[in-house]
């Protein structure tokens, strides 16, 4: 297990998928982790998740996800070279998001370019 808690959850979460299993279980999460959660979950590709405070999990019920991966290394991305990026990680226009940190939080490639403001990769999701 390495250290990347979103990529090792995104990888656990595609196994799963490729096995036909409908939920996994995460051992370890983080507030990134989470916020990550919710933002799939508010694009339908995981139906939810539950933590598990007493055993510091989450299980996690899989949804119409296709892919995701985690981006490394985190590219820091502008306005200007947004563009690139979507066609470099997504399979089509307007299909999937990619996933930014930002000075405001996580939010999608749309909110970003809706918003101004550049940040870092960390993942995206189809």
């Amino acid at each position: 297990m390495s250290q990347d808690l979103v990529s090792d959850t995104l990888n656990n979460i595609m196994n799963a998928k490729r096995a036909k299993k409908n939920a996994v279980v995460v051992k370890r999460y983080s507030k990134l982790l989470l916020n990550l959660l919710d933002i799939m979950k508010k694009h339908r590709h995981i139906e939810g998740y539950k933590v598990n405070e007493t055993e510091k999990s989450v299980e996690i019920r899989i949804g119409k996800v296709n892919m995701c991966n985690s981006i490394k290394p985190r590219f820091y991305v502008s306005m200007k070279s947004m563009e690139k990026y979507i066609r470099r990680y997504l399979p089509a226009k307007d299909f999937g998001i990619l996933i930014i940190s930002t000075d405001k939080g996580l939010i999608t490639h749309d909110e970003a370019i809706e918003k101004n403001i550049g940040g870092s990769l960390i993942a995206y999701v189809f």
